[in-house]
Order: C-alpha cells, then structure tokens, then sequence
C-alpha cells in the first residue's frame, strides 16, 4: 500500500450506510452467508461506505483533507494508525482531534495497521518485521491488542474495522503459509472480542489467495472484509479471480488498482494508492 512507495506489486443487512438510515435486511440469509469463514454476523452493524478511496503514508494534514473534499470524488481515506512495521509512524497530523474534524467533515476512514510480516514476505523493507515462527499465535494476540488500543486511543469505536496490512509474501512456501494463518487467526480472534470488524489487505495473488483457500478448507477466525491490491486493472468490487465470487460479500471488499500517483485538488496534492469500496468504516464517537 501507499504507506510506503518501495513495492509495486504488489457487508450486510441491517448494515449503516452513510446516510445513516438502516438498509432493508434480507429476507433470508443469501448463499455467501454459508460459505466457511466468512461472518457476516461479524459486519451486520458495521457502517458500510461505497464509493473512491484513497491511502497514502502519512495521513495528510485537515487543509489537504478539506480541500480534497471539496475537488475531488475520493469520500474515504485509508489511515495508518498502528503497528511495528507501519513506514510512517509519526504520523504528526493523526490525533483524536484530526479523527473527530475529518469525519465531522464527511470523510469515511479505513484504519489500517501494519503489524507483523509473513516470514516469506517479498519487500525487503519488511524483513526485520516478519513474525515470529515459534510463536505466531501469541503474536498475532499481542498485536491485536495493541491494534484494540492504538485505535481507541484515536476514538475509533467498536463496531469500526480495522484493517491488517499483509503485504506479498510467496504462498507456495507451505509452512510461511502456515504461519502466517496462524498469526492472522489470532491477531482476528483478539480484534473480535474487543468488539472490532477484523479486515485483511495484501496483494490479491498472495495473502487474499492464501485467505480464499484457508476459507475453502473451512478454516475459522478469518477476515471479515478482504481488500486486495490488483493494480492495472478494471476497479472491481464484486469479482476477482483470487476469491470465490460467494465469499465476502455483501458489503465486504475493497479494491486498490492503482498506486502510487500523484493527484492534485483543490491546489493540494498526495501520492495516493487508489481504491474502489464497498466495505465497513470507521464508527468514531
């Protein structure tokens, strides 16, 4: 993602919408609510946000945020907010304050947290942050706490998402694989019992792969949304050729297809990462 520019490669009835009211519930539960690991239970609350995103490192400062709310069609911004291996972690204009202004002003943010990395994972800049293979669980409970606080530190409630960057790591390497899963299940299960929507980003031939087949082998305590980084492509939240079309949906996906731009609105400009999204938001008091 764009929080840092050194890789290329890389829900729900009942469910709030941005106009605040309820959308109509389902009369019966549809054929993706059966699939294994996937919770639509888990987003039956969440507020859902359709529409042009963006994420960049450092979350920008509230005139860049006001002015691109005025010029351009992005209403929903990805925000770094925790974890060991996040590039930008100053992150000098993310307070309380600038959570509580930005979405007063009607920006709709995706709390994004970069903890640990796959064992195998493919960008150099990550290595020192890979998890630990001997105790992947205990790790991914540890980050998911601290993922819990950093988030209530910025009056990010429960009911928000809270989305865990995975950035590529090589799937055909059967026991990264493996601890991997173990480390996203745990970091899942903690995020769940504090209340939170648990999401997944990587890129869609690595980590979303490697989700669609753990839910295909029935495996539990997986993402609720998945966010997935195919570049060069068609923006599309309803098929990709890395999750099964009955997965994740409705309400559960985000698509990043392109990055590392440079836009400029309103006189102010970012290197964006762009996203199509049809997914939970963050639920700020």
């Amino acid at each position: 993602m764009t929080e840092k520019k050194t890789f290329a490669r890389y829900l729900l009835a009942g469910a709030l919408t941005l106009t605040g009211l309820l959308t109509p519930a389902l009369a019966a539960p549809s054929a993706a609510a059966a699939v294994p690991g996937h919770h639509h239970p888990r987003t039956a609350a969440a507020r859902i946000f359709q529409g042009d995103g963006f994420d960049t490192c450092q979350a920008p400062d509230l005139a860049t945020m006001d002015a691109w709310r005025a010029h351009s069609s992005y209403r929903a911004a990805g925000i770094y907010f925790g974890g060991r291996a996040r590039a930008c972690s100053s992150q000098r204009n993310l307070t309380p304050d600038w959570v509580r202004q930005t979405t007063g002003a009607g920006w709709n943010l995706l709390p994004i947290y970069v903890g640990s990395q796959a064992p195998c994972v493919e960008g150099s800049n990550k290595n020192p942050y890979r998890i630990d293979s001997s105790a992947p669980s205990s790790e991914g409970t540890s980050e998911g706490k601290d993922a819990v606080g950093a988030a209530q530190a910025l009056g990010i409630q429960p009911g928000s998402p809270l989305y865990l960057d995975m950035e590529a790591y090589d799937i055909s390497d059967s026991a990264c694989k493996a601890t991997t899963l173990a480390y996203v299940q745990a970091w899942d299960r903690q995020v769940h019992a504090s209340g939170y929507v648990t999401g997944f980003y990587s890129s869609a031939d690595s980590g979303v792969q490697h989700m669609d087949e753990a839910r295909a082998a029935g495996k539990g305590d997986l993402p609720d949304v998945l966010w997935y980084g195919r570049w060069g492509v068609t923006p599309n939240v309803t098929s990709d050729p890395a999750i099964s079309d009955a997965a994740w949906t409705p309400h559960a996906r985000i698509h990043q297809y392109d990055g590392s731009i440079t836009e400029s609105h309103g006189g102010m400009s970012l290197n964006v990462d762009r996203n199509l999204v049809d997914a939970p938001v963050a639920v700020v008091g």
